[in-house]
């Protein structure tokens, strides 16, 4: 995969990325990362991929803009933490304190990231489990284990033998998001697929499921922009 750039203010970096069976143009913008990338046939000369960024221009302009710039995480950023945002701040003592509008982490500044990020996923964790459980026992059908990640594909998964995955960053969205994705999980505990009957679940375990969804959809993408130096 080579690599082009769009002038203008600012140029753009666009990956050009050849493929055999592609059959004409496609423009993709990551929601996580900000990466372009530009699938073309494998034959078709680099200036007509230039002329057809050009024609795309304003869509991607505009789509880089309303996904804004990362937020490397330190002292003086600002972070959602169950959909609150909170301004980070260096504490005092040994424990992370959450109040109104700010969170302290305690230790040097060089640590801030890597404490906070441990904090989150603790605080994940509890939050996902409680969820999972009261939903697997509501169902009535147990899970067999559960663990996070830091996914960049989806928020949460269930395999055939019960186990459930979620994303840490659940944390950082509104409560009533995590306790969507937690339903949808344990549902598969009963549906292992996306009919009427797997919905059906999901909305007797949780209730109106679709503005959590929606939520996800139009802004899960921005909780990936919080870089704890990964």
């Amino acid at each position: 995969m080579g690599q082009i750039t769009l002038p203008g203010n600012p140029p753009i970096a666009v990956n050009l990325r050849r493929s055999a069976q592609a059959r004409r143009l496609s423009l993709r913008l990551s929601q996580i990362d900000g990466r372009v990338t530009l699938t073309m046939p494998r034959r078709l000369p680099e200036r007509e991929a230039l002329g057809f960024l050009r024609e795309k221009e304003a869509w991607l302009r505009s789509h880089l803009e309303a996904r804004g710039e990362d937020v490397r995480i330190g002292p003086g950023a600002r972070l959602p933490v169950e959909g609150a945002e909170r301004e980070i701040r260096v504490g005092t003592g040994r424990a992370v304190r959450l109040g109104e509008g700010w969170i302290e982490v305690p230790g040097s500044e060089d640590r801030t990231a890597a404490r906070l990020q441990g904090w989150l996923r603790t605080l994940a964790r509890d939050r996902l489990a409680e969820a999972s459980d009261r939903y697997a026992f509501a169902l009535g059908r147990p899970y067999t284990r559960l663990t996070l990640r830091d996914t960049r594909s989806r928020w949460g998964s269930c395999t055939a033998d019960g186990a459930l995955m979620y994303s840490w960053r659940l944390v950082l969205a509104p409560p009533e998001v995590l306790g969507y994705v937690a339903a949808h999980e344990v549902a598969h505990l009963a549906e292992m697929n996306h009919s009427r009957a797997f919905w059906a679940v999901v909305e007797r375990l949780y209730g109106d499921w679709r503005a959590p969804r929606r939520w996800l959809r139009d802004e899960g993408g921005a909780l990936h922009r919080y870089r704890f130096g990964d």
